[in-house]
This record gives structure tokens, C-alpha cells and sequence, in this order.
């Protein structure tokens, strides 16, 4: 399979939104943050320490969705940082998509917090860093890169490991 479109998942301070840039960079590709994509009432809710649920997620994992089969129809290959936590939420994003390379940012609760704690200017607290943790259902069919690394070793082994 050829690769035309990367999602780069993991929980919160895994690094997706800084490797998902640096990999888009490296080869040409747009790189889109999920983040943006939320609604303002989502952004509100994570904002005041709230998680979102399953249904507060539903229309954003949609609208994400849309993007990347518009990306790959009219062959604007691309890079996409989401969270992707849940299976159901990657059956989503990906129905009945082809040249997707899913990747997987594996990094421990204490980096997470690490990075979490000194990052500014983002709306998500560290407060919710463990529901995160215990939203997260690890994919089985991801190609897998420890998060500690830097990001040029991180985008050097997802370039090394995929059909890109």
C-alpha cells in the first residue's frame, strides 16, 4: 500500500501535533491538527476540566473524517494529529479509506504529564491527562513509535517503516 495520508494518534503530550509538522514537512505533505477541528462547546468543556464523551466526539470524529477522504480523492496527501483513542473512534476516521498509515506516538503517563505541565497556550489541562489514559485503547494494526525519542528520530523511523 502506498501511504498518502499519515494519522498520527496518541493521548494528550505524546508530541502528535510536533511530529505530525515536522513528518508533513519532511515530505511536502499539509499537516492538519484535529484540535482545531472541534466545536467551541468541546473546546469549553476540555477547557474547564471536563472530558468529552463518546457523543461530544461523534460530529468532530465526522467532520475529521470528511477531511481525509477529501484529501485522499483529490490526492492532496497529508498529515493528521488526533487523538484517536478508541478503536471505534479510528473505524470511524478511516472507513473505507485506502493509503492510510496509521502511527502510533506509545509514550507514559509521567512524559506525558511532563510535556502537559510546560506546554502553554493550549486548552487541554493536565487534569485530564489520566482519563486519556483510560480512554486509550492501543491499536493492534498501527505502526508504533516510542514518543521519547526526538522528533527526527520518530519521523525518520515512520519514514523507515512505511510505504512512504
Amino acid at each position: 500500500m502506498k501511504v498518502r495520508f499519515f494519522l498520527i494518534m496518541g493521548v494528550a503530550g505524546c508530541g502528535k501535533t510536533t511530529v505530525g509538522r515536522a513528518l508533513a514537512g519532511r515530505l511536502g505533505w499539509a499537516f492538519y491538527d484535529a484540535d482545531d477541528f472541534h466545536p467551541p462547546e468541546n473546546v469549553a468543556k476540555m477547557s474547564s476540566g471536563i472530558p468529552l464523551t463518546d457523543q461530544d466526539r461523534a460530529g468532530w470524529l465526522e467532520k475529521l473524517h470528511r477531511l481525509i477522504v477529501d484529501c485522499l480523492e483529490n490526492h492532496r496527501p497529508a498529515v493528521l494529529a488526533c487523538s484517536a483513542l478508541k478503536e471505534a473512534y479510528r473505524q470511524t476516521l478511516l472507513r473505507g479509506t485506502e493509503g492510510v498509515c496509521l502511527v502510533y506516538l506509545r509514550a507514559g503517563y509521567d512524559l506525558c504529564r511532563q510535556r502537559l505541565a510546560a506546554r502553554t497556550g493550549h486548552y487541554m489541562p493536565v487534569s485530564l491527562l489520566a482519563s486519556q489514559f483510560a480512554t486509550l485503547e492501543e491499536p493492534s494494526d498501527a505502526l508504533v513509535v516510542d514518543a521519547g525519542l526526538s522528533v527526527e528520530e520518530i519521523v525518520e523511523q515512520i519514514l523507515s517503516r512505511s510505504a512512504a
